[in-house]
């Protein structure tokens, strides 16, 4: 059945948009106006858009598409087909219970798909902003297995583990980013205006200031006039640095430099460990071959130095050798890891040791990322104590000499 888009008004003259299933754009006016509501615009939503304007619409939908939903609606899909129902009538009961307009639309255009004869695996490539390549050839194996409803099952609880870890991340790096924000802020504010006031005073004195009073006056004058130098040239190398890093080179050394990084490098190790393995588990149970496996895996570590170690291993294996000697000769792969993977491969157990590597990496994560904010807090304070410190200190040096001059 097709998808419309409507826009409507209702007796108060407020106006409404949505999305409705019907057989034509007829029954839309129609089911709008019993309603008691007035279709002002109604758009047919069809599987395949294009243009730079559906582009954009398509791409702001998806961004307001939350990784818990989406996993919500795997979760739902699995169930559905696992009590028997088909695949296309289970994506016809999902589209009546979602209520983000964005995600609705796309399960929508999923179930028409599926109606012209494509394969669910073949309709999600048509929405690669919101399914991943994992999601895609997860589902593609547990269609080829006759295990899709098993798959989606592990897909959605991934996604769940990968957002509780997300999450977890993100809630300990919140309160260090604060704290460095206000501090900045305040800092800012301090030497750019309440300073320079405070300065006018010595301005007067015909004796030489300290050198610490000297130097926050000049910081001060800089900040106050020049400050648009200082954010365009700030903007210029930001920019600069944007375009180094997404060359390869550039993007080999950025990527290196963060793993050799002595206060996050411990942590970017651990966590493109925890996705590799734990994406590579999901994509072998589910029947996915090893080299695709490692193909897709290499695309989720975000980092080029390991995903090179993990393009060794390919090439190992498709010359009928063993992937483990490329870990074990790269430096970002632990050695208790190489063994366990190399234990798996040879005892085609390489699932289980994979899911022990994934388990250990994300509790691993979670205390190296403690550890790091823990250490964060106490460096920002004594920071902003230095720097505080050196403002007080710059403001009363002129009031110590004058008062020995006095005595």
């Amino acid at each position: 059945m097709p998808v419309f888009e409507y826009e409507a008004l209702a007796p108060d003259g407020s106006r409404s948009t949505g999305i409705m299933d019907a057989e034509s754009e007829a029954a839309v006016r129609a089911k709008l106006k019993s309603s008691g509501r007035y279709p002002v615009a109604i758009i047919e939503s069809t599987t395949k858009r294009q243009g730079v304007a559906d582009t954009l619409e398509n791409w702001l939908s998806l961004k307001r598409i939350s990784s818990h939903e989406l996993n919500i609606f795997t979760r739902q899909l699995a169930t559905l087909i696992g009590a028997g129902i088909p695949v296309d009538a289970a994506l016809s009961s999902i589209v009546d219970q979602i209520d983000n307009p964005g995600l609705k639309r796309i399960v929508a255009q999923l179930r028409d798909a599926l109606g012209q004869g494509e394969p669910l695996s073949r309709a999600l490539q048509d929405h690669p902003g919101l399914f991943s390549p994992v999601y895609v050839n997860m589902v593609r194996a547990g269609e080829a297995f006759g295990s899709l409803d098993l798959v989606l099952s592990n897909l959605a609880d991934f996604g769940d583990r990968f957002e509780s870890v997300r999450s977890r991340l993100r809630a300990a790096m919140i309160y260090p980013v604060f704290m460095a924000m206000v501090g900045g802020v305040v800092l800012f504010v301090l030497i750019a205006f309440v300073v320079p006031d405070i300065m006018q005073v010595y301005a007067k004195m015909e004796k030489a200031l300290p050198l610490p009073t000297r130097l926050l006056i000049g910081c001060g004058t800089l900040l106050q006039h020049y400050w648009w130098l200082l954010l365009s040239t700030a903007v210029v190398i930001g920019f600069g640095l944007k375009k180094v890093f997404s060359e390869p080179a550039g993007q080999k050394l950025r990527d290196r430099l963060l793993l050799k990084s002595p206060i996050i490098g411990g942590a970017l190790r651990k966590n493109a460990l925890f996705r590799f393995s734990s994406t590579l588990e999901n994509l072998l149970k589910s029947g996915v071959d090893i080299v695709d496996g490692l193909e897709i895996s290499k695309r989720v570590v975000n980092n080029v130095c390991i995903a090179e170690v993990i393009d060794e291993a390919i090439e190992e294996i498709r010359v009928g050798r063993s992937m483990v000697t490329p870990f074990a000769k790269s430096e970002w792969f632990p050695a208790t890891v190489v063994q366990m993977i190399g234990v798996g491969e040879s005892s085609g157990r390489l699932e289980e040791m994979l899911e022990k590597i994934s388990q250990a990496s994300e509790r691993e994560l979670e205390s190296t990322t403690l550890g790091i904010t823990s250490l964060i807090e106490p460096l920002l304070i004594v920071i902003m104590g230095i720097l505080v410190g050196f403002i007080v200190l710059s403001i009363l040096l002129p009031i110590f000499e004058m008062n020995q001059i006095i005595g």
